[in-house]
């Protein structure tokens, strides 16, 4: 019994023994050979960017598209071993820039540092040829976006945009590269997280030159999700060419749902400037632009919207029943009123006419007096009803909304410290004076008054039909507005000629919204009225409602109407190309 103690004792004491000498010589004669081996060897952690989802039109047309694009990157433990300066020659950029980058971007040991984004293809291919002198120097491959439309569209669709200061501590933001890109504008912004997707990540090993021994660990990237918005990218185009190098803006509403058909603020920028990070240059230059590109007029331009409000108090008008179709007005160019005269568009006057006639010819007189017998305050509430004074409430991120204005005798009294005039009535009443509005705001109520009354919350998602409200109006007094819009362009005297369309019916009203400081016998552009056209189509059973607002485009029939007609075309004829698409 003692002799096996012993002899397991001599056991354990040779097993120690030779542990010992092996750690020993591994110290002391193979030491600095696995320490040079382990120096050599890195693990890296590359984040694998998810494919962003792709935003098609209401038919389908992708509006734009993923690409790679490259950046070169340094993993941060080969530091000590760069030659900064020759670095920057190799990237191309000054030495001072390239170690401020490393600087502000060296958090963690295991996280590569970008050193600049968007190499061409000759670029990789020289960093590539010159991977050996730059330990830890290696080209990943990212994800960009093609605008395929380019400035058209623009102002819907939106663009990419690396992450801002303020938005790094936002939660869903902070596992993100600092330099990500990630939506800034419109339903790019609106959609970020659902288009962005989960980005993969890959540790690997890797040797001083960079070269990947071994995968760690992966994790699968999940691609974003696809986004169909309401849009009809073929009415943009067919927009963009009529307005040409005019300002302004159109928005086309699918009455039955509130679904956006076309919302375009022209002029436009294009968002490949901003598909790979814009420059301060580029920057500086487009807000400074006095064409002002970034500005979305159809959401943020308010302007008094003209005749095409007169429809307003002709409802109300009907609803309260101070007037009916058979009450008539003698315009003879103008009214009188203490020392005040209030005229007509026309000089010679309209003659007798009555609310139809009054519509179809756009007579400023006869809304004078039907202003007069409703009162300011009844005009408002109408107006309200229909949606006017107040936000949309169509969301595109930065835009900032403006709610118009519709006044009323508290409000000037209120604001103005003055009290209510009846010629501020005469004046409200043909959609001038403190009266403003945006064009989606007239688009969204062309909508509700050929849908029957309901008013939708505006959508940019295809078939997504938003909750609606019904407006507290007699569908016979909507269906008299309908009758008499549909006069102004298609009877004679209509003040809309340039809307007529031979491949569908139209109805319309017509608006020139006045320049303040218009001087007599200028002729400029800047002292130029303000265009508008509303217009829904077809006449017996509409589908479309739009507005048009040119800046300094002059007379509303004249100039706006026709690209109305344009858009209109451009949405049926895509109608009728994808029903033939569907039938082959």
């Amino acid at each position: 019994m003692n002799q096996r103690i012993i002899f397991t004792r001599y056991i354990i004491i040779i097993f120690f023994v030779i542990f010992f000498f092996r750690l020993w010589q591994l110290q002391l004669f193979d030491g600095e050979k696995f320490k040079n081996l382990s120096e050599k060897n890195r693990l890296r952690i590359i984040k694998t960017p998810a494919p962003r989802g792709i935003i098609y039109d209401r038919n389908g047309i992708p509006l734009v598209k993923n690409i790679p694009f490259f950046s070169v990157m340094l993993n941060p433990d080969e530091l000590d071993s760069i030659d900064t300066s020759k670095l920057a020659d190799l990237i191309g950029i000054k030495e001072a820039d390239l170690i401020d980058k490393i600087d502000k971007q060296r958090s963690s040991p295991f996280v590569p540092i970008k050193l600049k984004i968007g190499l061409t293809f000759e670029e990789v291919a020289r960093i590539e040829a010159r991977k050996s002198d730059f330990p830890g120097v290696f080209v990943d491959t990212e994800v960009g976006r093609n605008y395929l439309f380019g400035k058209t569209g623009a102002h819907v669709i939106g663009y990419l945009g690396k992450i801002r200061s303020y938005q790094a501590t936002a939660i869903d933001l902070k596992e993100l590269p600092q330099d990500a890109l990630i939506g800034q504008w419109g339903i790019e912004a609106v959609f970020d997280k659902e288009l962005r997707g989960m980005p993969g990540e890959r540790i690997i090993e890797v040797d001083a030159i960079g070269r990947e021994l071994r995968l760690i660990r992966e994790v699968s990237p999940i691609k974003g999700k696809d986004i169909y918005l309401s849009i009809d990218i073929d009415i943009h185009k067919a927009i963009e060419e009529s307005f040409g190098t005019k300002a302004g803006a159109l928005v086309a509403i699918k009455v039955d749902t509130g679904e956006v058909l076309a919302l375009e603020s022209l002029p436009s920028f294009d968002p490949n400037v901003f598909a790979k990070g814009v420059s301060y240059s580029d920057w500086i230059m487009l807000i400074n632009d006095p064409k002002k590109p970034m500005l979305n007029r159809a959401l943020q331009s308010q302007y008094p919207p003209g005749s095409t409000f007169k429809i307003i108090p002709a409802i109300a008008g009907l609803e309260e029943r101070v007037v009916n179709n058979d009450f008539s007005a003698n315009c003879s160019g103008n009214l009188s009123y203490g020392k005040w005269n209030f005229g007509c568009w026309r000089k010679g006057g309209h003659g007798l006419v009555n609310l139809h006639r009054a519509i179809v010819e756009s007579c400023d007189v006869y809304f004078y007096e039907l202003g007069k017998r409703l009162g300011i305050d009844k005009i408002h509430k109408y107006a309200y009803a229909f949606g006017l004074g107040q936000k949309t409430g169509l969301e595109l991120i930065p835009v900032k909304e403006k709610s118009g204005l519709i006044p009323n005798v508290s409000w000037k009294e209120k604001n103005k410290r003055l009290p209510w005039y009846l010629g501020d009535t005469f004046i409200s009443s043909i959609g001038q004076g403190f009266v403003l509005a945006t064009p989606i705001q007239m688009a969204n109520v062309t909508a509700s008054v050929v849908n029957g009354g309901f008013i939708y919350k505006p959508s940019l998602l295809f078939n997504v039909k938003q909750p609606s409200v019904k407006i507290d109006v007699a569908e016979e007094s909507l269906n008299t507005i309908k009758k008499a819009m549909a006069g102004v362009v298609n009877e004679p005297g209509g003040t809309a000629k340039g809307a007529i369309s031979q491949t569908v019916s139209i109805g319309g009203k017509t608006g020139t919204s006045q320049v303040v400081g218009k001087k007599k016998g200028l002729v400029a552009e800047k002292y130029m009225d303000h265009a508008w056209f509303i217009a829904f189509a077809p006449v017996e059973k509409p589908e479309i409602a739009l507005a048009v607002f040119v800046e300094h485009g002059g007379g509303g029939g004249a100039v706006a109407a026709p690209i109305a007609k344009k858009a209109i075309e451009a949405y049926f004829k895509g109608k009728l190309e994808n029903k033939n698409d569907k039938n082959r």
